[in-house]
């Protein structure tokens, strides 16, 4: 995933100010995500859960980068002037199943972001893999909507 993100920031790297902020949060959310789920080069050292700051961290940059897709970069393309109709069925298409990860990101936050306590964290590693497996489904759709913008230019 982390060399998906980079390929992308590369590719789209200055089409717009908030495309750039936003994937270089979408590359700061991925390298918590693997220090939190103890992937590479992330290993943890001792079998455990993360400390509840590096949860806390995790949850407000997550927050951030779903917020700044919905508000700033989704907004930005569904309102750009050069957007044909196999682009705006793309983003018919696209724009719900995104949605569908945003809400799956909000209730990972709800159920961990205010934890204060190991014992606030039962399912902690199940529910990070699943976000995981959002998170890349997210990407990838992104990337789609990056992709026909891309292709207008």
């Amino acid at each position: 995933m982390l060399t998906k993100v980079e390929l992308a920031k590369q590719k789209w790297s200055g089409y717009h100010k908030s495309v750039d902020i936003w994937l270089l949060e979408r590359q700061k959310l991925l390298v918590q995500y693997c220090q939190l789920a103890g992937l590479p080069p992330f290993e943890k050292k001792s079998s455990g859960l993360p400390e509840v700051s590096e949860i806390r961290l995790f949850c407000e940059t997550l927050v951030d980068y779903v917020s700044t897709g919905h508000f700033e970069v989704y907004d930005k393309l569904a309102s750009d002037p050069k957007q044909n109709n196999d682009d705006q069925s793309l983003e018919k298409s696209v724009f719900p199943r995104i949605s569908e990860t945003t809400e799956e990101a909000l209730a990972f936050n709800d159920l961990f972001a205010e934890v204060s306590s190991d014992n606030d964290l039962a399912n902690f590693d199940e529910k990070l893999s699943l976000l995981g497996q959002q998170l890349e489904a997210r990407f990838e759709l992104e990337d789609q909507l990056l992709h026909s913008l891309n292709n207008q230019s």
